[in-house]
């Protein structure tokens, strides 16, 4: 087992100001709050018209394929999801906190000696190759999200990859086996929870509101550290996410601000550090209380 702590992360509205559309919109000269509202209704009109269950983050996905292909967006492809990664607004402190929290335990060699190490990961319900066109890649682990294929007019044309709210926890089961980081193992395998790569109790999940819910419950019910971002001053949204903190869905929030000296920083450095702590702890217990006792002169 790799005594790996995994920092998991979403995207939108926790490492992002806003959307990770939101430059797309923009653009195309597109009013945004239009646009999703007209998104955000379509999946419950279309089911009481038709009495059909609707997924509304596989319509959303749908919405922007036909959107290049009727040319609200024209030249809408996956080279232009990519490009808009450079365009995306982080909250302040990102990326540095996941660089500095990567290298925090380098420098002590007791962590070293049981190999403990931070790894960052993102799981979005947006698009993973606008992911992939940020700073961030070389400081992530592994990136979770939506993927979308060109067609021969050289537009988005298939989706061929999903994310939502409650596939999230797939997600993070994937991180849990080891998926993409041992070659023999997929999502189907049967591993014993002992030997699994990144443990539950080593997971932190940062995320931003009730979306999260299935990821920040599976997190939570098996041990992991579940903390909640609100923009700042945003009264509403602090409010939402206390009543998460109340009802047990998060362990701790802050505003979204990942500076030296914040809360949020100090937070998820200090659980960093606790994990770290237990992991070691425990590797050397394990040590001790397999050692047999030195042979001595007999008197």
């Amino acid at each position: 087992m790799a005594n790996i702590i995994a920092v998991i992360w979403d995207f939108d509205r926790t490492l992002i100001d806003g959307h990770m559309q939101d430059p797309i919109f923009k653009d195309y000269g597109i009013d945004a709050a239009a646009f999703w509202n007209e998104v955000n209704a379509a999946p419950g009109e279309i089911a009481r018209a038709r009495g059909i269950r609707v997924n509304a983050d596989t319509y959303y996905l749908n919405h922007f394929i036909r959107c290049a292909h009727s040319g609200t967006f024209p030249g809408l492809n996956n080279e232009k999801l990519r490009q808009i990664g450079k365009e995306q607004k982080f909250y302040p402190g990102v990326p540095e906190i996941l660089r500095r929290t990567k290298e925090l335990l380098t420098a002590d060699d007791s962590y070293a000696e049981y190999g403990i190490q931070v790894e960052h990961y993102i799981v979005s319900t947006g698009f993973a190759e606008t992911i992939r066109g940020t700073d961030l890649v070389p400081l992530v682990d592994g990136i979770w999200g939506c993927e979308l294929l060109d067609d021969e007019t050289g537009v988005i044309g298939d989706i061929v990859y999903t994310i939502d709210n409650t596939t999230k926890t797939r997600a993070i089961f994937e991180i849990n086996k080891g998926i993409g980081k041992l070659r023999e193992i997929d999502v189907n395998s049967k591993v014993p929870k002992e030997l699994r790569r990144v443990q539950f109790e080593n997971m932190i999940y940062i995320a931003d509101g009730p979306s999260d819910v299935p990821a920040f419950s599976l997190i939570g019910q098996n041990g992991g550290s579940t903390f909640a971002i609100y923009p700042k001053g945003n009264m509403a949204a602090m409010k939402q996410v206390e009543q998460m903190r109340s009802d047990g869905r998060v362990d701790m929030y802050a505003e979204a601000d990942y500076r030296e000296g914040t809360t949020a920083c100090m937070w998820i450095t200090n659980k960093i550090l606790e994990l770290a702590d237990r992991i070691r702890n425990r590797e050397k217990e394990k040590v001790i209380s397999s050692a047999t006792p030195a042979p001595h002169h007999l008197i």
